[in-house]
């Protein structure tokens, strides 16, 4: 295994928040041996056979896709049989698909590692182009930065958004990039104060309540509205526009979980004009009405 990508699981559910104060992940390293990671030896907690009392099985990447143990592929098959929630991370995914557990759905991996899972495992839909994708009881990221996406993802699924942004603070990162973003970004993480679109952010961020267009952006950013996307891709991996947006959502998702504000008043607060076009997007992003996400998240 990578030390990397099972270092950040280590973080990020490992440690809950000072502030939080919901029940937290226990965590548990398993494995039949110790095994040498880096220049480290990791000394294992558990033994494989933990796996099947699991809520949910953390694959951390493989530093060898040659090599995927049975009985490691044994021990995930039967904890996804036994109700786990699997997730890969990296190359990870060789593993869940050794044990059939793609078969049938969409899957991602590192993206220099796409076409080997492609051509190994025919009935695995491999999108090279993604970060993350959330199957319900299957889930794989692409490799390091997405890795930690898509564990923030999971502490947002199971604890909400406000949570996970407090986890996303704690480690000093951004607190949602969405799994349909591009794997391969020149500057995937947009806290680096060196790019032309530094100060942007924040100043958006604040004015998530008015009705901002590209021209709007392109104008504080003063370069033109063609420039701005360009830039923008460069480094978010996404357009001005859906970046917004997405801005938006997190905004109402935060509003929906710590406050008693009205839908109309979140959609105003979020720069979503009218409580139909919140409900609109909130559904067709998250899968849920914002009703019913206040209903699971609200502390």
């Amino acid at each position: 295994m990578l030390h990397f990508e099972l270092a950040l699981a280590q973080e990020v559910f490992g440690n809950a928040p000072d502030a939080v104060q919901v029940p937290w992940y226990d965590v548990s390293i398993c494995g039949d041996r110790t095994v040498r990671v880096g220049r480290f030896s990791l000394e294992p907690d558990s033994g494989l056979d933990r796996l099947s009392h699991a809520g949910t099985v953390i694959v951390p990447a493989v530093a060898d896709i040659d090599d995927t143990p049975a009985d490691l592929v044994d021990a995930v098959r039967a904890a996804h049989r036994s109700g786990a929630r699997v997730v890969s991370l990296c190359t990870g995914a060789f593993v869940l698909a050794a044990a059939g557990l793609l078969d049938g759905l969409r899957a991602t991996t590192h993206w220099a590692h796409t076409e080997e899972l492609a051509a190994r495992h025919p009935l695995v839909e491999v999108d090279p182009d993604v970060l993350y994708i959330d199957n319900g009881r299957v889930l794989t990221s692409a490799g390091k930065a997405a890795a930690m996406d898509l564990c923030l993802h999971l502490v947002r699924r199971d604890h909400g958004s406000a949570v996970a942004n407090l986890v996303a603070r704690r480690l000093v990162v951004p607190p949602h990039r969405a799994g349909g973003q591009a794997q391969f970004v020149t500057t995937p993480v947009p806290a680096d104060d060196g790019h032309r679109l530094a100060g942007l952010f924040p100043w958006i961020l604040k004015r998530l309540n008015e009705p901002l267009t590209v021209e709007d952006l392109a104008r504080q950013a003063t370069m033109s509205s063609r420039q701005l996307t360009r830039h923008f891709h460069a480094v978010t991996g996404t357009t001005p526009l859906q970046w917004l947006l997405t801005q938006r959502i997190r905004r109402a998702q935060e509003l929906l979980e710590l406050t008693g504000d009205s839908i109309d008043t979140i959609a105003a607060a979020s720069g979503m004009g009218t409580a139909t076009t919140l409900r609109r997007h909130f559904q067709r992003t998250l899968g849920v009405a914002p009703d019913t996400y206040r209903r699971t998240f609200r502390k």
